[in-house]
């Protein structure tokens, strides 16, 4: 089973687009360069720009360890990092599946 991450970020105002581009970047190279990572979704809240929420899945948990100590999060989470103004993280076992269209 897969594990995944649900994390949700918000962003101080005067940085949100900057996080968006940042966010961006981190996820394309999540799923270019770890072979553990099998999905990295990034969703914005359409009435609040500065609330994202992200859908990772990874094949255990050594592959979200791999992600973490990875040069491109260990960037981006040095940049990003005065840009946060609030963070939650879930862990949680994929137990079904689905397909998007």
């Amino acid at each position: 089973m897969l594990e995944a991450l649900i994390v949700e970020f918000k962003i101080k105002p005067e940085f949100v687009e900057d996080f968006a581009l940042a966010i961006q970047k981190n996820a394309a190279s999540a799923l270019e360069h770890e072979a553990g990572c099998r999905y990295f979704d990034i969703c914005r809240d359409p009435a609040d720009a500065s609330l994202f929420f992200l859908y990772e899945l990874y094949e255990n948990e050594d592959a979200i360890e791999a992600h973490r100590n990875s040069k491109h999060y260990q960037e981006f989470a040095a940049l990003s990092t005065d840009w946060v103004a609030g963070k939650s993280v879930r862990k949680m076992r994929r137990i079904g599946a689905s397909t998007l269209g």
